[in-house]
């Protein structure tokens, strides 16, 4: 299940990034007790773009790769449990090229990648976790023994450059504002750039329009470090008169959002208003994303805001 809104928003940001390179699979079931792969990616050969242009980020997607980011650093058991997470994919794998009579070496099994805010000392030496000697990773990277395939990244060690800004990006406080900063200052046309701006402005638009009850401390402060993409974001595709309509509702707002987004933007803020009102997306709530699709952008803005879990699911069930 979804551990926090933050965790959507991390899951649906590398989902973005990662589908320049290969398949990307997110929310992805591993054990009945449900629990959930964050995102399972699988590389296309050749990718159809340059992994250069994600940095770090793309050296890390060059094998099939599983990622785990966490809002804030993450306790010895959330690592075991990532741990495990990771077996279950490779032993059901497995299973699955028996019955298949298909070869599955151990070169194929993913490398799990923990996305740390920060790595405490205590965390690094308690995993035995090691920095790269060679110098092929940055400062802040550290892998676990060989046969664990398992590497912690402590976000907020990573070194300042653009090789790194896609991950600084999922840091926190400091690390964070100055990673949006930097990207709001690169230049128009930069595909790193464009890429994230509607994925980082409409999320700005489900937490402005949460209810101001549920919005925690963490919201306002991501709120506030991604003003700058929005009001760009608004600025670049919002008419003047559409510009004013957002500032005089929140239904009027997301209707203009709506009508303005392209299809992949309308189906995350569709995702981000349902996980943001009801806390989690499960099965029920995936499954009626696709059809709410096909709504006028007024209808769709008034069900998001008003209607309530039972009243979405009997319409479109």
């Amino acid at each position: 299940m979804t551990r926090t809104p933050h965790d959507q928003f991390a899951k649906q940001y590398l989902e973005e990034l990662l589908t320049l390179l290969g398949k990307v699979e997110t929310s992805r079931d591993v054990a009945s007790e449900v629990r959930e792969i964050d995102v399972y990616f699988i590389p296309v050969v050749p990718p159809p773009n340059d992994p250069k242009i994600l940095g770090l980020l793309g050296k890390m997607a060059a094998t099939a790769s599983v990622y785990e980011p966490f809002r804030n650093q993450p306790q010895r058991l959330e690592i075991l449990d990532c741990q495990a997470k990771l077996n279950f994919v490779i032993n059901q794998q497995k299973r699955k090229s028996r019955r298949e009579n298909t070869s599955y070496s151990e070169t194929e099994w993913p490398f799990l990648w923990i996305l740390c805010p920060s790595c405490s000392t205590r965390l690094i030496n308690g995993f035995g976790a090691q920095s790269d000697s060679s110098g092929k990773w940055p400062t802040g990277v550290y892998f676990l023994a060989e046969f664990l395939n398992t590497g912690l990244v402590a976000i907020n060690q990573l070194p300042i450059n653009e090789g790194t800004l896609s991950l600084r990006v999922l840091g926190k406080g400091k690390t964070q504002e100055q990673a949006i900063l930097e990207l709001e200052a690169l230049p128009k046309g930069n595909q790193l750039r464009e890429n994230l701006t509607e994925l980082l402005a409409s999320w700005h638009i489900t937490i402005q329009f949460r209810e101001n009850k549920n919005m925690d401390e963490d919201d306002q402060e991501l709120l506030m470090r991604l003003s700058p993409v929005y009001l760009r974001w608004r600025e670049e595709t919002l008419e003047e008169g559409r510009q004013e309509g957002l500032q005089e509702g929140r239904q009027e707002g997301l209707q203009q959002g709506f009508q303005q987004g392209e299809q992949r933007t309308k189906q995350q803020m569709i995702q981000n208003f349902l996980n943001a009102r009801f806390g989690s997306l499960d099965p029920e709530l995936l499954a009626i994303i696709e059809p709410m699709l096909q709504l006028s952008p007024e209808e769709l803005a008034s069900l998001l805001l008003n209607a309530s879990r039972e009243e979405l699911l009997e319409r479109f069930n």
